[in-house]
């Protein structure tokens, strides 16, 4: 870009000439090709590797919104604060409309309130979040798949504040009742990073369009907008029944990108919960026990979640 009196190079969105003074006057086309910036950028560090933990670097004056509980450490200049809903705009300004947004987040089985974490210091600062139980945690950049994302409703960790976190209803009957997350998840809109955490690994698939994926309905962690989710039986009623991996199978297709989880918590709280129940073996094996405990099991696999 040059001045057209003088010739002299200007700088990006100069409103004068170093050189000359005259007023630079910017065309309606070259508005709109000026692409626009993002509220901040962050850095952070992952630390672990089945139990993990992120810290993340704010710059003066930048903020991250992480759910209630989940701050693990941050330093001295890190200003910590509770509102009610996520903070962002969609939240509105009055009372009414934070209340009907805290609504929403408890209807997902989430916290009406949010703690904002913002460097109120000079130079950079630190603050860190860790997940709730073993698992990974995976950073995702919202506007590079669509404009939301609909996760499993404890998926979310924190994000860069300005995130709004909302809820999506599933319209189909069969998806609330045997997809594995109910009829409500978690909806995270706009543009920044966000942070979510799942059991075990995880890993992302992309789908082309028409390409269909079926998965244990609880092993999704998240999905683009785009995919479509949807429930369907397993190949037949032998396999529902004695198969192990109940009558249902969630079924995605693409477009999108799916993220999965190879660990659910519900797995591995159900796992738990078996090894008290049945308690250590004394050396002694009551051969009845271990009859009605295996057609408990073939049972319980018809509703898996």
């Amino acid at each position: 870009m040059f001045c057209g009196s003088c010739g002299a190079k200007l700088s990006a969105n100069a409103k004068f000439c170093g050189e000359c003074g005259t007023t630079i006057e910017t065309t309606a086309s070259e508005q709109r090709e000026t692409p626009a910036a993002p509220a901040f950028e962050i850095d952070y560090t992952l630390f672990g590797d089945d139990i993990q933990l992120v810290e993340i670097e704010l710059d003066p004056g930048e903020s991250v919104v992480a759910e209630a509980g989940a701050m693990t450490y941050m330093e001295s200049d890190i200003r910590m604060s509770t509102i009610m809903g996520d903070g962002s705009s969609s939240d509105g300004k009055s009372l009414v409309d934070k209340l009907v947004g805290a609504g929403k987040r408890s209807l997902a089985g989430e916290s009406i309130f949010m703690t904002v974490f913002q460097n109120g210091g000079s130079g950079k600062s630190h603050v860190a979040f860790a997940a709730p139980y073993p698992g990974k945690i995976i950073p995702v950049r919202i506007e590079e798949f669509g404009t939301s994302l609909i996760c499993q409703k404890d998926a979310f960790l924190c994000a860069v504040k300005g995130i709004s976190i909302g809820i999506h209803i599933q319209k189909k009957i069969g998806v609330g009742f045997f997809g594995g997350e109910g009829f409500i998840m978690q909806k995270l809109t706009g543009k920044g990073l966000v942070f979510l955490h799942a059991g075990g690994m995880i890993i992302k698939k992309e789908l082309v369009a028409g390409e269909t994926l079926r998965l244990d309905t609880g092993c999704l962690v998240a999905i683009s907008e785009t995919v479509n989710y949807d429930v369907a039986m397993a190949s037949d009623i032998k396999s529902g029944l004695f198969g192990g991996e109940g009558l249902f199978l969630a079924t995605l297709k693409g477009p999108g990108h799916v993220w999965i989880q190879s660990l659910p918590f519900s797995r591995m709280a159900d796992k738990i919960a078996h090894a008290g129940h049945t308690g250590e073996n004394k050396g002694f094996n009551n051969p009845i026990g271990e009859v009605t405990g295996g057609i408990g099991g073939a049972l319980g696999g018809l509703f898996k979640s």
